[in-house]
Formats: C-alpha cells, structure tokens, sequence
C-alpha cells in the first residue's frame, strides 16, 4: 500500500531531450522471446504455483467467460485495499462437455514493488530490474475468493473453436509483452488530457482478452465493468536514455548518481525511522521540486511533477465489441 502511495523522487535538473518522436502515449514494446530470469530476483509469493498449459477444446463445446475481480492481496489484506479500489483483474472459463473451470490472469513474477522499484545492487552502476509480468493459466475458480469481496459474474458464452484461437494469442501475448508497467501518466486529471505513458499490468491482459474474444466473435452483456489505473501527473515528458547511454563507460557519470539517488528511498527492510527520513525526501522532490523519474521500455525519462501529482482511480471501460458477426454461440 505504502508503495502505491509514494513517489520516487528525481534530480535538482533533468538533463535530457524532449522525446524524439512525439508520439503520446509511448508505444509500449514488445520483444522477439522473453529472457531468463536472473537468480538474483526472487519472489515472496510463488509465481503462478500451481499454472497448467492452455487445454485444446472441443469445436463443439460451449463456455462460459466470467470476469473476476478482487482485491489486490485479498488473500492476505482481506478487502483492505477494496476500500481503495485497488483491484486485481482475472478472467475465468467453464467448459459445458467436461464441466471444468479454468482461471487466467496476468500478474507480476516478482511482486509488485519489484516491479516499480529497482534494487540498487553493490557494484553494479545501473539499476537492477526485476520487472518481467506473465499470464498464468490454471485450473479451477476460486470462488470464495473471488466473490467474498470482489466480483465472479458471466460476461460472454464461447464455442471452444474460439476459446482454442484465444489460446493461440494468449502465447504470442505472453512471450512478446514480457514487462510489467505500473503507472499511467498523463498532462491532467481531465478525461481528454494527453496521456504520456500507459500502464501494461492485469486489467490491460484482461482487456487486451476480451478484445480478441469479440474480434473472434463473441457477444458480450451489457454490465458495468470498472477497473484500476495508478496515475502519475507530469508535464511533457523529457527522454534522458537507455541503461547503456547513462551507466555505460561513456555515459552521464552525474544523471546516473541521479537516478541511483531517486530510488534510494525505496530500498526494501527499512527500520521505522529511515522509512520517516526518506519519506521526507520524497515529499521534497516530487511535490516540492516536482521531479519524477520514470523507467519504461527500458529507458529512463524524466517527469516534470505537476498537481495533482498522484491519483489512483476505478474507472469504468466499457465491454468491447468485435469486428466480427457473432458465431451464434
């Protein structure tokens, strides 16, 4: 929670150039494979303990879709973080010829604050980065779980032809968008205002899922569907490099302290009172002096800070519609 409630905070002087491209939102990149892990990133929370390969169904065979929806670390926090709406997103299946369930989401491998934090690692210069995100696929539907204190409802009917195409994306999705992104970041808290950077976490897996299930044919039900975004408000964003420009042999010797600085406050195992110091820090340099560095498509920017600074939201998006008739399912 604490995590979500700070920001890190940046330099006195960003030293940089406006993007390049000027492109908003920055395209979130994809990747030809994904990479091994490092041993050095570990998890307190198995990642996806007890995920099974996708099941090839039957053409014929008719499935439910049901949207899950519960607390971020219900199973530890209870409906403490519902209270915030900072929701978790999963999408769960039931088969009609073999009455199975089956449940997929989308979750870090490493937890979340390894995701939004580097660790600072003696003698390495660069940031260390345990921040890859994957779909996992398992069998079952926890439904104490999911409906105690969040959402279990059936938003579509599939034939298992389309449940088999949607399996074959789920593989290209899983092993091209490997990163997980915690902030969205955009010019203001107004609906229309630019938005610099998206977020790439559960509720966009989710939402990227029922997409290719309407391309592919299926009717969804006219329900409310609300999810969570982490915002961050910055002015026009200003690209300051990759790992290799910054803390390479001929990189920016002051940026890279800067950078190392940023996410000192961060370090995991603080007692009470460093937590207090730091704390401080941040409050100065996000709020004060309106500084943010950001860490996306790996490469750095800096975020000019402005009101209201942080927001987490629950905002409805709308089921989607397909490009495609429905398969009369």
């Amino acid at each position: 929670l604490l995590l979500l409630l700070l920001a890190p905070w940046g330099p006195r002087v960003a030293e940089g150039l406006r993007s390049p491209l000027r492109r908003w939102p920055v395209p979130y990149r994809r990747f030809d494979y994904r990479p091994k892990t490092d041993p050095y990133c570990q998890a307190r929370y198995t990642f996806c303990p007890t995920g099974s390969a996708i099941p090839v169904m039957k053409e014929e065979d008719v499935i439910e879709v049901y949207r899950l929806q519960a607390p971020v670390w219900e199973f530890k926090y209870g409906d403490l973080l519902g209270h915030l709406k900072i929701m978790h997103d999963a999408v769960g299946f039931k088969s009609s010829l073999t009455g199975k369930n089956y449940t997929m989401e989308w979750y870090e491998l490493f937890q979340l604050g390894n995701c939004t934090f580097p660790h600072l690692r003696p003698g390495m210069d660069a940031p260390f980065w345990c921040n890859q995100g994957a779909a996992c696929f398992y069998e079952g539907i926890d439904d104490a779980h999911w409906k105690a204190n969040g959402t279990l409802v059936l938003v579509t009917t599939i034939s298992g032809t389309m449940f088999n195409e949607m399996a074959q994306w789920v593989k290209y999705d899983n092993e091209t968008g490997i990163y997980y992104e915690t902030w969205t970041v955009q010019a203001s808290p107004d609906k229309k205002s630019t938005v610099w950077f998206d977020s790439y976490e559960c509720s966009k897996f989710i939402l990227r899922t029922y997409q290719k299930l309407a391309d592919l044919g299926a009717v969804f039900k006219k329900i409310q569907t609300n999810y969570t975004s982490i915002i961050l408000f910055s002015g026009e964003p200003i690209y300051l490099g990759n790992e290799t420009s910054i803390f390479g042999p001929q990189g920016n010797k002051t940026l890279a302290a800067a950078i190392r600085d940023f996410y000192n406050p961060f370090k995991p195992h603080q007692s009470v009172r460093e937590f207090f110091v730091d704390l401080f820090k941040i409050i100065d340099r996000v709020i004060l002096n309106h500084q943010f560095y950001l860490f996306y498509n790996l490469e750095y920017w800096f975020l000019p800070m402005k009101s209201p600074y942080l927001k987490i939201i629950y905002e409805e998006v709308p089921l989607p519609v397909g490009s495609k008739a429905s398969c009369g399912v």
